[in-house]
């Protein structure tokens, strides 16, 4: 675990809280429940995987994997439509 993850367990530990960010659940949307798509990408670049305790790395696996069905499907519609017989024309 990275020095932080240790320090925001050890701080967690000391006040009598769980061993998780529950914060962020109260700011909006869960990785896990976030609608794969632009939003999703955004918030991905942005996390520092460092940070993470292994529950969210896990979590932030999932949206990744998420994301990343959600562009292949992207990327076939756009190459079904190239190689459209109208596109040819």
């Amino acid at each position: 675990m990275s020095p932080g993850v240790v320090d925001f367990l050890f701080r967690q530990l000391v006040a009598g809280e769980p061993p998780e960010d529950v914060q962020w659940r109260k700011e909006g949307s869960v990785l896990g429940e976030q609608p794969a798509g632009a939003e999703l990408a955004r918030r991905l670049a942005e996390v520092d995987l460092e940070s993470l305790t292994p529950g969210e790395l896990f979590d932030y696996v999932r949206a990744a994997q998420r994301l990343g069905v959600w562009a292949d499907r992207l990327r076939e519609a756009a190459v079904a439509l190239y190689c459209s017989p109208e596109r040819m024309a």
